[in-house]
């Protein structure tokens, strides 16, 4: 977390985790009141492929979000255990791993696999593919923290209009929403910030995922913190260090801290915020905060 100072500096807190998403935005919204905009950034995707969308009859993310886990989509967040299972309205696959093939999903939901990546997915010259939605296998995978963050988080801050919450950029442009008082919520992709902040360089061999290479990125989040007008809490510069530990979750911390720079960056205007965004995106696909327009 990181708040802006009277002196146009961020004071950059160390990570904590949070135990009850419910509650996330309200206590967020205690600790830091409402006199400022909050910008809260999130891992995992906000939106649905344009082709799939299209298959449903569904032309507005925002209007489907509370409908999810009711009626027809009562299935929506449960994983299909078996191909038979899978269908427009239980699109997510497979809920563990087996005999599970893409090729099952394709027919399932009547797609092909490249229709199910969302536009800022697809590869480009400084990043590879992300994972598509609803594929729930293998280490990029990300179905099952969309299915977590959309029905524990998203969703119960939407149902509280107190909160303000705001989607980027389905509730409008960025500009617009940068309102005392309201909480704007943007994807993130650490992926997609290494090259904007220049993390990580061609011919790096060094590994995030050990805490040998993480440790050998130190000098750069540092350096970082002085371009991007930051000030470290003393556990943030401990932690940076460190290598964030030897822990379960410290590959996870690492790329927090990476997506929280990210962010700063694209805020104080040194990277474009991905604007303006085709109509299929701002109401159906979403975007990752900061990543340039692509063409399909």
């Amino acid at each position: 977390m990181a708040i802006l100072q009277e002196s146009h500096r961020w004071h950059v807190y160390p990570p904590a985790q949070t135990f009850d998403p419910a509650t996330f935005f309200s206590n967020l919204r205690s600790r830091l009141g409402k006199s400022g905009c909050i910008l809260a950034g999130f891992d995992f995707p906000i939106g649905l492929p344009y082709q799939y969308a299209a298959k449903t009859g569904l032309n507005d993310f925002l209007t489907l979000l509370p409908l999810l886990g009711h009626a027809e989509w009562s299935r929506f967040y449960d994983p299909a255990e078996i191909p038979d299972q899978i269908s427009l309205y239980r699109p997510f696959y497979p809920l563990k791993s087996g005999n599970a093939r893409r090729s099952h999903l394709e027919q399932g939901l009547g797609l092909s696999f490249s229709q199910l990546f969302r536009l800022c997915e697809i590869a480009h010259e400084n990043r590879r593919a992300a994972c598509p939605l609803f594929w729930t296998l293998g280490g990029q995978q990300v179905g099952k923290a969309a299915i977590h963050g959309w029905k524990h988080l998203l969703i119960p801050a939407l149902e509280q209009p107190q909160l303000r919450l705001k989607l980027w950029p389905f509730s409008g442009s960025f500009s617009d929403l940068c309102l005392p008082g309201n909480i704007i919520v943007v994807e993130t992709y650490p992926a997609e910030y290494y090259s904007h902040l220049g993390i990580f360089q061609p011919g790096d061999r060094m590994s995030k995922r050990k805490q040998s290479g993480r440790k050998y990125y130190t000098e750069k989040l540092i350096s970082l913190s002085d371009r991007l007008n930051l000030d470290l809490d003393p556990g943030v510069i401990s932690a940076i260090q460190d290598g964030f530990g030897d822990f379960l979750d410290s590959e996870d911390r690492f790329d927090a801290l990476v997506g929280l720079y990210g962010m700063i960056n694209v805020v104080q205007a040194n990277h474009p915020n991905g604007e303006p965004v085709p109509s299929r995106i701002a109401k159906i696909e979403g975007w990752i905060f900061g990543q340039a327009q692509l063409e399909r």
